[in-house]
């Protein structure tokens, strides 16, 4: 992708949530590592890179559904949260950075686009995140759970962006309201108000399954 500026090692592993070869004992938390991050150490920003990638994806691509943009606003994101770490005042900070620097390239991202929003609808067979898969499972059990949960990717697909990006934050992110209204650049009040309206919009769409 055009303009990457990801550190090689971390930019290497793109794709992958494991953690760098050689640490797996003595993890030390998150803001211990965006602290040795900010001081260079490379290994720790590769473990952050590994605790935010797959996060930020799977916000992506139910804001956006479509893999490359999704990946591109990751991939983003990340570079950019390297070339900020030295700016950060707070080591604890960088969680709220990352989700509200994603949030904010998707908007961006539907704002440009031009084409029909029904072209947003289809899935994704192949994304994991939307398949509904049970092994060893009752098959008619299986098929009901797939159709329950496309209903809700419809139903999320239709709502209007910021009641979209508010009800992911909350519900599949577990943001704050102040973190979500700082993420939309809109007060905690308002953040309230519209997963309000998406919980009401949700709710009739998932009614058949109630």
């Amino acid at each position: 992708m055009a303009g990457s500026e990801l550190p090689q090692a971390a930019h290497d592993r793109r794709g992958s949530t494991r953690s760098p070869a050689g640490t797996d004992t003595g993890f030390p938390n998150e803001v211990s590592l965006v602290a040795m991050a900010r001081g260079g150490d490379l290994t720790a920003f590769e473990y952050l890179v590994a605790l935010y990638r797959e996060r930020l994806f799977r916000l992506a691509y139910r804001m956006l559904r479509d893999r490359g943009d999704a990946e591109d606003v990751v991939q983003d994101t990340l570079t950019a949260g390297w070339r900020v770490l030295p700016s950060l005042e707070r080591d604890d900070a960088f969680g709220g950075w990352v989700y509200r620097t994603a949030t904010n390239r998707c908007l961006d991202v539907l704002r440009r686009r031009t084409s029909h929003p029904q072209d947003m609808l289809d899935p994704d067979a192949d994304d994991p995140h939307f398949r509904a898969t049970f092994p060893g499972t009752d098959p008619h059990r299986t098929a009901e759970v797939s159709a329950e949960l496309e209903t809700l990717r419809r139903a999320l697909s239709l709502l209007p962006t910021d009641q979209r990006a508010c009800w992911l934050l909350r519900e599949v992110h577990d943001q704050s309201y102040a973190e979500i209204g700082a993420a939309l650049r809109i007060s905690p009040q308002a953040v309230r108000g519209r997963l309000a309206r998406a919980r009401e919009h949700l709710a009739a769409a998932m009614t058949e399954w109630k």
